[in-house]
Formats: C-alpha cells, structure tokens, sequence
C-alpha cells in the first residue's frame, strides 16, 4: 500500500489475523500519511472459507498439524518476498503482527535475524519456545511494544501471566506492555499513533 519513495520514513511488514486477506487487513492502516508510510502485507498462504455461506474467505498462517515444515515453507515465502522488494536501509522498519500474526513476525525476526526499528506485537502471543538468544540480535534502540485489550476473549488471566513472563524473558525491561479498554480487535486509532 502506498508508493515507496524519497519521502517514505516508514516501511511496514504487517502481519495480519487468522480469518483475514492481507489486502482487507491493509485498510487499518489506511489513515497513516501515505508519502511517509510504504506498507508490504504478506498473505497467510491457508485460504478457507469464513462461515457456511461459501462467501467470504479468510486466511491462517499455521496449524498444530506440521506446524515446523509450515513455518519453513513461510520463511522461504517471506525471503523470496523481501529479495523481491529490495528494500532500502534509509527508512525505518517497522514489524507489525496481529493475532496470529504475532506469532509468524516473532518467529521471523529470529529465524532470520530479521533487525527492526519497531516491533508491535498486537493482541498476539509470543511463541513460547522463543529464548533470550533468539532476540539477541534485536537493537537497544528498537521499540518494542506489546499491545492487548484488557477483555481480550482470547487472552485468559493464565495465558496472560505466562505470555508477561516470556516478554520479561525476552524483553528484559525493553518491552513497553499498553493494555488498551477494549477486546481482541484491531483499532485504527491505536496505530495511527505507533510509529
């Protein structure tokens, strides 16, 4: 979304939610100044149908079934992506994931030591068997956000406690933790203030 340019300060990788296309998903970060902000959406490669009306589809990243050759076959998707693009170094990068995309951006910037100015992990979980070494490239100076509504369906006291404990793991104290009034959703005016 948007034109890459002299006058784009932000290139975004946004990873959406399960049940959503990455070119609907790109609509919640249509208010950000288009000069300045360059947006790349990859499709979760899963398509399926949303309900029993065979009308409209969504998409996931992964499943518990094959979950490791799943996640290989991402990584060579987003590799074979980002040479593609030929991405300049001058603007800032931004990782975005929501939901279950959280979980494909964390696992990405590990994987492949992916270096980032903003990491915005947005109503997701961190997968646990991530370690403080596989973090260890990111930069002091990069702004780590965790974003959550606090009636979030999906994210149980439990789940939350140990999800607190692996960004404290992960993050030390890097991690700025916003808990916003609201339930698993994505909100435009959370990310118009982001970057």
């Amino acid at each position: 979304m948007n034109e890459l340019g002299p006058e784009t300060t932000h290139i975004w990788i946004v990873f959406h939610g399960m049940g959503y296309l990455s070119r609907y998903f790109l609509k919640y970060f249509d208010e950000l100044a288009p000069e300045a902000h360059y947006l790349i959406a990859p499709q979760a490669p899963s398509k399926y149908y949303l309900n029993n009306q065979f009308k409209h589809v969504g998409a996931s990243w992964l499943t518990k079934d094959n979950t490791q050759m799943g996640m290989e076959n991402i990584l060579s998707y987003l590799d074979a992506l980002m040479a593609d693009l030929s991405i300049p170094k001058d603007p800032k990068l931004v990782i975005f994931g929501y939901s279950q995309g959280v979980s494909i951006a964390m696992r990405w910037v590990a994987r492949r030591g992916i270096s980032c100015d903003h990491l915005i992990l947005y109503a997701g979980g961190i997968p646990e068997e991530l370690t403080s070494e596989d973090v260890a490239h990111i930069a002091e100076n990069t702004q780590i956000r965790i974003i959550v509504g606090n009636r979030d369906e999906y994210i149980t006291p439990d789940r939350w406690e140990k999800q607190q404990e692996l960004i404290e793991r992960l993050f030390g104290d890097k991690a700025l933790v916003e808990v916003f009034e609201g339930k698993h959703e994505v909100r435009k005016e959370i990310i118009n203030r982001l970057p």
